[in-house]
């Protein structure tokens, strides 16, 4: 069974357009610039053995392409689980697209069993 090494928390904003896949994407971004570690080359493992959950939370969880967010990890098994959360911010003068806000944690996990083995 994977064991989560690493967790990772990242913040994005979609500021004009109501885009809540670009809000996520940005916070994966942010999440990804937090880490400069080799976890992989550590324990021994390649780059695509690492299990990667995302959890994404937007007020709208819906409108987000998960697909897009997967495109995002140059390597890895990606999984991807939103939820509502993030904050709607509304224009202050009343119309337009909310500012949306997305928040992610980003875990990173290897199948320890199969480096003991």
């Amino acid at each position: 069974m994977p064991e989560t090494l690493m967790v990772e928390f990242g913040m994005g904003s979609s500021l004009r357009r109501g885009d809540y896949t670009q809000a996520a994407t940005r916070a994966v971004r942010d999440a990804l610039w937090h880490n400069s570690i080799n976890l992989a080359e550590l324990f021994g493992f390649d780059k695509k053995d690492m299990r990667i959950t995302l959890d994404v939370g937007v007020q709208q969880p819906d409108k987000v392409d998960a697909g897009a967010l997967r495109a995002v990890f140059p390597y890895g098994h990606v999984t991807v689980n939103l939820h509502r959360g993030g904050l709607d911010v509304p224009r202050p003068e009343g119309d337009g697209h909310p500012t949306i806000m997305a928040n992610v944690a980003l875990s990173v996990a290897f199948d320890m069993e199969r480096a003991d083995g």
